[in-house]
């Protein structure tokens, strides 16, 4: 007998012996030198026996697979617990029989997988209790800016169950499963986006949020509003790694995290947005959780696949190969074509982006010339319109620092103006700000700084929030 080990990836199953299968039973796991102890089973019913015997984790689902072939039918009763430690030879030539290099040997059975997924999906009104009460918290961080209240929403929303569930069911052939994975996930994002909505009003109704609050003033809302093609990667990562936690048998509860990082917040942003009267601006944040949830449960699908998974009949599998197909094209297409929103929203951010760049970089050289020496740029703003979900630049705001006299105002203030209108494509308001910068160290503004728009630009514009 060897000493005793630790081994995180074994398990011992327990299956009765249906009447007249003992010795097919028994002969079947001799051939695949497993290891057993049968004990008889005296109630009287339909089985004879009860045979324990330990395997590696990743032999679990070929051997039992065997074992129906052999006649086990899904009537007997199939008990697959972790074991902790194994004292026996013959295991150890079991575990060199079964290891592989590939990454179908470090996944868990199609038996263990079914059970893991239906059992992290709560009962119906936990989960909608959980989804709501996530919805309700993440609305508060969003609104108060706070990062560390979203990440907590995160912690407790439900949606990893739904999210994985439908993508076995479908690897398996469970069409029972995937409708109540596919059902749920509809129902977490409808409560949540409603549930935040209510709040938000409610909370904007009873004066709780300061008023004249303007969302794109909060930079947990702003950057959910005009979502990105990088939330993509997000979704896609979130779904490859519930997939491959689930299937090793590695922990769940921070890829859970994950797939709700992005689901709830972006859900949450887009009820706030209903609340305040924006319908525009939270389509931005409704279509990143449909780009989201389409993603996870094709980034699922396509994992599974890959790792392995194939129902337990033969004659299943090409139904459920056809099915892959078909929902895995089906979240494709979705994916796609709602990406091309993204598109759009990080096409604008890299033109705005872009724009500013190009402004600050003109208006340092043209201060950096020494004839302009008592001048030194401070900052560029560029504050946006607030028509969503594609806005544009509205107003730029340019805050420039002299020193001592400075007789040239005039004429840098007229090439700021230049500058500007030199990289916009449309009319946009500019405010130059000069700022007396005092040399031991304090600042004071201008009492009279030049705020109007350019003369040359017919382009009126109503002052931006805080301006």
């Amino acid at each position: 007998m060897s000493v005793g080990v630790f081994r995180p990836n074994v398990r011992l199953v327990q299956l009765t012996i249906p009447a007249g299968k003992r010795e097919t039973i028994l002969d079947a796991l001799d051939d695949e030198e497993v290891d057993y102890v049968v004990t008889d089973e005296t109630s009287g019913r339909e089985f004879t026996g009860v045979v324990y015997f330990p395997l590696p984790a990743n032999a679990v689902e070929p051997v039992l697979d065997r074992l129906q072939e052999e006649g086990v039918s899904d009537d007997a009763y199939t008990v697959v617990v972790d074991a902790e430690t194994v004292i026996s030879r013959k295991f150890d030539r079991l575990e060199e029989k079964y290891a592989t290099d590939d990454v179908e040997g470090d996944r868990i059975s199609r038996q263990e997988l079914r059970t893991e997924a239906d059992e992290m999906t709560p009962t119906f009104w936990i989960y909608v209790t959980m989804t709501l009460i996530s919805a309700f918290v993440a609305t508060a961080g969003l609104l108060l800016d706070s990062p560390a209240v979203v990440v907590g929403s995160m912690v407790i929303a439900p949606l990893i169950g739904p999210a994985l569930g439908a993508s076995v069911g479908t690897v398996v052939n469970d069409e029972e499963m995937v409708r109540q994975g596919l059902a749920y996930q509809a129902l977490g994002i409808g409560l949540a986006i409603a549930g935040s909505a209510v709040l938000a009003w409610f909370l904007k109704t009873v004066n709780l949020v300061p008023p004249g609050l303007t969302l794109t003033s909060v930079g947990e809302i702003n950057e959910r509003l005009a979502p990105d093609l990088l939330s993509l990667i997000i979704a896609l990562g979130a779904g490859v790694a519930g997939v491959l936690s689930l299937s090793t048998g590695v922990s769940t509860a921070l890829v859970g995290v994950m797939i709700a990082a992005a689901l709830i917040p972006p859900a949450a942003a887009a009820g706030i947005a209903l609340a305040w009267g924006l319908p525009l601006a939270g389509l931005g944040s409704t279509v990143l959780v449909l780009v989201n949830i389409t993603s996870v449960n094709l980034a699922g699908l396509v994992t599974l696949w890959y790792m392995g998974y194939r129902p337990g009949e033969w004659f299943e599998e090409a139904a459920a190969q056809r099915k892959l197909l078909r929902n895995a094209a089906l979240f494709g297409v979705a994916m796609v074509v709602l990406s091309s929103f993204l598109v759009g929203t990080s096409v604008t951010a890299f033109q705005t982006a872009t724009f500013e760049t190009e402004v600050q970089n003109d208006i340092d050289e043209l201060l950096e010339d020494p004839a302009n020496e008592e001048y030194q740029l401070l900052s560029v703003e560029v504050r946006m319109t607030e028509d969503f979900p594609f806005r544009h630049q509205e107003r730029v705001i340019v805050t420039v620092g002299r020193t001592g006299e400075a007789a040239s105002q005039s004429a840098v203030t007229d090439e700021i103006y230049a500058i500007v209108d030199e990289h916009s494509d449309r009319p946009v308001a500019v405010q130059v700000r000069y700022v007396d910068i005092d040399q031991r160290g304090g600042t004071e503004f201008d009492p009279d700084p030049r705020l109007a728009p350019h003369p040359s630009a017919a382009r009126p514009s109503a002052p931006a929030p805080g301006a």
